[in-house]
């Protein structure tokens, strides 16, 4: 996945949105953790749980059963 003029200009606007700078170096490290992670949150997006039934009376303090 390369970087695009319009990609950078949507991350760095989004920053700017929320009041946070960013150089060259800062936007390459957001692009560079992107590539890196995109791909697992793409494959968890297409995860069918449909069938996994939910855990009775979860405690997130605790693992699961």
């Amino acid at each position: 996945m390369e970087g695009t003029a319009q990609t950078d200009q949507f991350i760095a606007s989004g920053l700017a949105a929320l009041g946070i700078e960013a150089d060259e170096v800062d936007l390459a490290v957001i692009g560079a953790v992107h590539q890196l992670l995109w791909p697992a949150v793409v494959e968890l997006l297409a995860l069918d749980t449909a069938a996994v039934e939910p855990e009775p009376c979860p405690d997130l303090s605790k693992a699961p059963r």
